[in-house]
């Protein structure tokens, strides 16, 4: 199974992790350069994306899921190929559950389930 490091800000879900999404050593790295408090300007933009590429790059990962800010996965898609790495994006479908409470009112949730990859 191919290895596929998730530069994500959430963990991945078990059915990503069974198709080889494997956490990063540096989590919060992951997260931080994702991260943004203030309208990013394009190198801060392009310093993001260089960093994840080089922080998947160090995972020893042929793929990478990505997912984010909109304005920020052009750049990290470009970042990755640099180095060599597919970047993917997990297709879900939205499972929602309605259940009756004991005080008669409905609960909703909705589930989002990992169905496959999109490569880039």
């Amino acid at each position: 199974m191919e290895k596929i490091i998730n530069l994500t800000q959430h963990a991945c879900s078990n059915e990503q992790a069974s198709e080889g999404v494997v956490e990063p050593s540096n989590k919060k790295a992951v997260q931080a350069a994702l991260t943004f408090v203030e309208i990013p300007t394009k190198e801060t933009i392009l310093a993001s994306a260089t960093t994840l590429a080089k922080i998947a790059s160090q995972s020893g990962a042929k793929k990478a899921m990505i997912g984010g800010a909109p304005y920020l996965m052009g750049a990290l898609e470009v970042a990755l190929k640099k180095v060599g790495i597919q970047p993917v994006y997990s297709f879900s479908e939205r499972v929602s559950k309605e259940v009756v409470l004991e005080d008669g009112t409905t609960q909703k949730t909705s589930v989002f389930c990992h169905k496959g990859f999109i490569e880039v």
